[in-house]
């Protein structure tokens, strides 16, 4: 099956870039590419890409407000969205993934590594590298208050889907939750799965915001 991809990008020799290292990928199709927010979402509307590979500091309509209209967009919401960054330290990667991104990479990104996050965030995966999205997230978490709100959305949980929750916080992965509960991957996915839906998140990162901002898991945990 095909992954139909859109760059969205400034800087035309970027998007060239990333568009013949993907061109590499038998399975990958680039469909459209953006240089502004503005024209991310309208060829998001037409094109629906599997994924998208989104900068954020774009003139005019920045990569974290179109990230945020293509998640909650009828035609777009099951597109994924992977923030393109300088620095994985920019702050602004942890705004982009509160408004929905499914992770993020810097533009030195490996051509195999690239290949591979855009593989596993169309096969609906969401830490492209469980620990460095979990210290992005715990850097600039610590900056919001908590919101009683998350608290109260988590009681729909059972012990162990909490349970698990917090274990997707510290970054762990399916078979690291899976030893750690004595119960199989299979479980262990179930379990997130379960709780994605209960919660109405879209995605690990977003469970793991989510954990962060209800207190269940305190920065440097």
């Amino acid at each position: 099956m095909t992954i139909t991809v859109l760059l969205a990008d400034d800087q035309a020799l970027v998007r060239a870039g990333f568009r013949s290292l993907l061109a590499r990928s038998r399975d990958i199709t680039v469909v459209g590419e953006a240089q502004d927010g503005d024209e991310a979402v309208r060829l998001a509307s037409s094109t629906r890409p599997d994924v998208i590979l989104m900068d954020i500091r774009m003139p005019g309509t920045d990569g974290i407000a179109a990230t945020r209209r293509i998640v909650t967009g009828p035609a777009t919401r099951s597109s994924r969205v992977i923030i393109l960054t300088t620095f994985d330290t920019d702050e602004h990667v942890f705004a982009a993934l509160r408004a929905g991104a499914s992770g993020f990479l810097t533009k030195e990104v490996e051509p195999a590594e690239l290949r591979r996050a855009v593989a596993a965030v169309a096969g609906g995966d969401a830490l492209l590298s469980p620990g460095v999205t979990r210290r992005v997230i715990e850097q600039f978490a610590h900056r919001q208050d908590l919101t009683p709100a998350a608290g109260e959305r988590l009681a729909a949980l059972t012990s162990r889907e909490r349970e698990t929750v917090r274990l997707v916080a510290l970054g762990l992965s399916n078979h690291e939750i899976a030893e750690r509960l004595v119960i199989s991957p299979l479980t262990a996915k179930t379990h997130i799965t379960r709780a994605i839906a209960k919660l109405n998140v879209r995605d690990r990162v977003q469970l793991v915001i989510l954990a962060y901002e209800s207190g269940l898991i305190r920065p440097g945990a």
